[in-house]
């Protein structure tokens, strides 16, 4: 049976819904439309900045949409004149109303960077390193009004590593999401669409967005739960501490077993392997940071440019 072509649209905003458009503008499909935010103020000069996928979409000669909501009959006409078989959501950031995802003949189809049912919401990535999870994953989904409880049509997982930060998981989830999401289209176009699993109702947990206060590493905790946060913070906020009185952006640091007679904070030792700090059990060992206003720079170079190289 020959696969039909499929009317498609895509609504998605940051850097890690691009695998995903880029499925879709190689699928052989028909792509008719790609929804973004509105272009918003970035960096020192405050200029209009516009999003990846935006750019991208301008790339590939598709039109682009910038509605502030999706909830208003103009925005909702526009996206019903294309005829659609199915909106692709990935990381849009605005809220579609039961009224858009009636549009399409089947629906909306979303990537969402877990495991579902856990870490549902905004930061899921960051939340399962923060957590210590073993794995994390992708599902693609389809959408429902709830905050994604809609029925999962496929996922994978792939482990968490030591070296893992958000920026990596970011990278890789976005590609898997992408190699899910062609598999589905490919299936949907030959009428053999995996049936949608609903999501069970153990095991459900959120993903609250990550807050710039969430930046500053309470050295009262364990060395390994701050190792594991240095790596979910970056490549945003970015962990942050204060080191022999200067406040410091930390990059990467490892967890050092053993027990410590210090109070947390203190500073133990500057050298070319790391600048060790006692934390509430363990020892923090800082590997990468940046000192305010300079470069990221290594432990060995921070050593180098003290005075003093005793601990303070």
């Amino acid at each position: 049976m020959n696969a039909r072509k499929l009317r498609l649209a895509f609504a998605g905003t940051p850097a890690f819904a691009l695998p995903a458009l880029d499925a879709c503008l190689d699928s052989g499909h028909p792509l008719l439309g790609v929804w973004t935010q509105p272009d918003r103020p970035a960096g020192r000069g405050r200029k209009l900045a516009t999003s990846p996928v935006k750019r991208r979409a301008r790339e590939a000669g598709v039109a682009v949409h910038q509605p502030k909501s999706l909830k208003g009959p103009r925005a909702q006409r526009e996206l019903a004149s294309l005829d659609l078989d199915l909106l692709v959501v990935v990381a849009y950031g605005l809220i579609l109303p039961q009224t858009v995802l009636d549009i399409p003949r089947f629906g909306c189809w979303n990537l969402h960077g877990s495991l579902l049912p856990r870490w549902r919401g905004a930061a899921p990535i960051q939340r399962a390193l923060l957590a210590g999870d073993a794995e994390t994953g992708v599902c693609l989904m389809q959408l429902e009004s709830g905050l994604d409880t809609g029925p999962v049509l496929a996922g994978v997982a792939t482990p968490i590593t030591a070296q893992d930060t958000s920026g990596s998981l970011h990278d890789r989830l976005a590609v898997l999401g992408a190699e899910l999401l062609s598999s589905g289209l490919r299936q949907l176009a030959s009428d053999a669409l995996p049936q949608a699993e609903p999501q069970p109702d153990s095991g459900v947990t959120y993903a609250a967005k990550l807050d710039k206060s969430e930046a500053k590493l309470d050295l009262g905790r364990p060395a390994v739960e701050l190792a594991r946060a240095v790596r979910a913070l970056q490549p945003w906020p970015v962990a942050e501490l204060v080191l022999a009185g200067e406040r410091v952006r930390v990059h990467a640091a490892q967890a050092l077993g053993g027990e410590v007679a210090a109070t947390p904070g203190a500073l133990l030792s500057i050298g070319a392997s790391g600048i060790d700090v006692a934390t509430g059990m363990g020892v923090l060992r800082i590997t990468r940071l940046q000192r305010e206003g300079g470069r990221v720079i290594s432990a060995a170079d921070f050593a180098n440019a003290r005075r003093d190289p005793r601990p303070a």
